[in-house]
């Protein structure tokens, strides 16, 4: 369902914002995976809005640019990790680790229309595996056509764009080491490339004035993908879901300058 609506002008925004972060999240285990792993976690959470040092929108750092077309920051993501003994397909292998990314992101400023507006991002990060000691997996890039849609209680945000991964990225996810080759399962060596085809939806609305709701789905698609002959991918498409409540009970009283 596309929302729809007429922007209003807004307040300006607090300098920071901090508070507690609630959610719960289901995804497959990995691209292609038929098992589902879930999540429910509270946490504290942290917005600032500084010129330069920035967390917010899903980016934290410094922003090195700023114009009306273009934004470069550093951005992450994370991915839920998956026990081995909940894979069929990886039964006996390492678990898969919670994995964190960090890295540069561009955002291209395509066109705004009234409460509409297209951008083009490309992120490149770095790939690290947080239950590992933080070792490196590779790295990814996931440039994405976004539209970004905001009403008068409500902001969404589609986008549509591939994952590709290097070489050690995509072997975490679909490499299976002779040693850990079976019967069913012989030894295969991942390739880099595409690793899946991405769509999103996000969603958020005001709940009350220190109380904010969000969601976002989202649908993978391997068709095309690098490794679908690993005997590790056992289906072509999987979907991820969450839902989340925020509250933010401490805030500045400056604004953000934007």
């Amino acid at each position: 369902m596309l929302l729809t609506g007429v922007a209003q002008a807004a307040e300006p925004a607090p300098l920071w914002e901090a508070g507690l972060l609630g959610f719960t999240a289901s995804q497959n285990a990995y691209p292609g995976a038929s098992e589902r792993t879930q999540k429910t976690l509270v946490l504290p959470w942290l917005i600032y809005r500084g010129p330069v040092l920035r967390a917010d929108r899903g980016s934290v750092g410094l922003r090195a640019v700023k114009t009306p077309e273009f934004e470069l920051d550093i951005g992450f993501a994370a991915a839920l990790g998956a026990s081995s003994e909940r894979v069929k397909a990886r039964s006996g292998m390492p678990d898969l680790g919670l994995l964190l990314e960090a890295g540069p992101k561009l955002r291209w400023n395509l066109a705004a229309e009234g409460a509409q507006r297209w951008r083009l991002e490309l992120p490149l990060r770095a790939v690290f595996d947080a239950s590992d000691s933080m070792k490196m997996r590779g790295w990814s890039l996931e440039p994405a056509l976004q539209l970004e849609q905001r009403g008068e209680t409500w902001m969404s945000a589609w986008s549509l764009g591939p994952l590709l991964g290097t070489r050690h990225l995509s072997d975490t996810f679909y490499g299976v080491a002779p040693a850990y080759a079976t019967a069913n399962r012989p030894a295969y060596e991942a390739r880099a490339g595409l690793i899946a085809w991405r769509a999103n939806l996000s969603v958020s609305r005001p709940l009350a004035p220190d109380w904010r709701l969000f969601g976002f789905a989202r649908l993978e698609s391997l068709a095309g993908a690098a490794n679908r002959a690993s005997p590790l991918v056992q289906r072509q498409s999987g979907a991820s879901v969450g839902i989340g409540l925020s509250w933010s009970g401490w805030r500045s009283e400056r604004a953000a300058a934007d």
